[in-house]
């Protein structure tokens, strides 16, 4: 018998659009990730398009919520966390050294990442390059985007 493998967890703090939550906790239930969300949330967790996004599999969604950023990395002290924001130059989310279990952190959907916490983790702030003429991706595909490589990354792309 082999154990299961080990979850990635999304951490999206203080998420704006019900919509894009629910993509991403279906994005969830369909990679085994943990889904955390922190902080105020700019809608009910009952909204209807929430619901919706996530389609009929939010009892396979690993739910967790938080009151602060600091709560969650205090439950998890030996918990890596990477951010990811539009803010930072360089530091590609590829050159990511990801690994099972890490907690891939999104800020909010018009504000993005605080630039605290993104100065006071340098080290682990990474961004996606958009050589066209948009500021940013929609929250969920940029999930989509990073979860995929560090599922492939750690070969948990393939049972």
């Amino acid at each position: 018998m082999t154990t299961p493998k080990p979850l990635f967890n999304i951490v999206l703090i203080e998420p704006e659009i019900p919509p894009n939550t629910g993509n991403v906790a279906r994005l969830c239930a369909a990679t085994g990730a943990c889904l955390h969300l922190v902080g105020k949330l700019g809608f009910s967790i009952d909204d209807r398009q929430l619901k919706r996004a996530g389609l009929d599999y939010w009892d396979k969604v690993k739910l967790w919520q938080w009151q602060s950023l600091e709560q969650l990395q205090t439950a998890h002290p030996e918990g890596r966390f990477w951010y990811l924001s539009t803010k930072v130059a360089r530091n590609c989310y590829e050159q990511g050294i990801y690994q099972p279990g890490d907690f891939l952190v999104f800020g909010k959907e018009t504000a993005g990442l605080p630039a605290e916490l993104l100065a006071a983790n340098q080290e682990r702030c990474l961004t996606i390059p958009m050589p066209g003429q948009v500021r940013s991706l929609n929250l969920s595909n940029a999930v989509a985007v990073v979860l995929y490589e560090a599922l492939r990354q750690t070969g948990q792309l393939h049972d």
